[in-house]
């Protein structure tokens, strides 16, 4: 029978704590293990990595050269692989790199990273988390108590705990899962683990509920009521205004008749200058 130490939720020693047999049993298969690590490792990378053969590189299409008399080695393309800038010789292109796995092997080699962190006295058993609020400076407490704030530390809760893993978001050595979503990846990554006492029991996890509750906003204060304004007494009705008489216009002026003007007499030409003699009497 393996045993873990035993904490309440304030973090207080409460003992030793036996492990439930049919999870602790001390089974470590290494090589599932490996193959557990390899595999996630492998389904984590994109194979989003491209490089261009000498088919997707431009130009190129003539000889750089004719084939003989120059004296040198004879090329047909400037993109072949020993160009400077030319295509690349079996490089890397867009591929899944994703690997399958036996549902069984992963439950082995989940097993197998409990009972080996157990062996080596790295599981701890919390018999449940009070944490209502986020609040980092709470977990980082409970974590002293626990001697492991300075480790990493991997924190199983059972079920979904938005408050705890709001908490441990800012710290970069703690990480917060679900009891049933931790990986033999996840385990072996940890130095230390926290599980939470109803997860090894084999409870039910409850469905997600928002374990805490923002503040209520305070309501605004009442504006005072405005007084109503009084109606406004009707206008009186204009009084009809008093038809002007309007006045009469004037008779329309008789158009004067413009006189014919005269013609002025036409000028007569300028008489033309007499030309200047010329000497010698010619």
């Amino acid at each position: 029978m393996i045993e873990a130490p035993h904490f309440s939720p304030a973090g207080a020693p409460k003992g030793a704590l036996a492990l439930p047999e049919p999870l602790f049993d001390g089974t470590v298969n290494q090589p599932v293990l490996h193959e557990a690590v390899k595999v996630y490792l492998a389904n984590q990378r994109q194979g989003t990595h491209a490089t261009k053969t000498r088919s997707f590189v431009s130009g190129g299409n003539q000889k750089p050269w004719k084939q003989k008399g120059t004296g040198r080695a004879r090329q047909g393309s400037t993109r072949a692989p020993n160009w400077p800038g030319g295509g690349k010789v079996f490089g890397p292109l867009p591929r899944d790199y994703r690997i399958g796995m036996p549902r069984k092997v992963k439950q082995l080699a989940r097993k197998s990273a409990l009972n080996a962190r157990a062996a080596d006295g790295q599981l701890f058993v919390v018999e449940r988390f009070e944490q209502q609020t986020p609040k980092t400076r709470v977990l980082h407490e409970l974590l002293g108590k626990l001697g492991v704030a300075e480790r990493k530390v991997l924190i199983l809760t059972h079920g979904v705990s938005e408050a705890l893993y709001l908490s441990a978001r800012n710290l970069p050595r703690v990480d917060v899962l679900p009891f049933s979503d931790a990986a033999a990846y996840d385990i072996l990554w940890a130095e230390v683990v926290v599980v939470e006492e109803p997860a090894l029991a084999g409870e039910p996890a409850q469905p997600f509920v928002r374990p805490f509750v923002p503040g209520e906003k305070a309501a605004p204060a009442p504006r005072a009521a405005r007084p109503k304004a009084e109606p406004k007494a009707a206008k009186p009705a204009k009084a009809a205004k008093a038809a002007k008489p309007k006045a009469e216009k004037p008779a329309p002026k008789a158009a004067k008749k413009a006189a014919p003007k005269a013609k002025a007499a036409p000028k007569k030409p300028a008489a033309k200058k007499a030309a200047p003699k010329k000497k010698g009497g010619k």
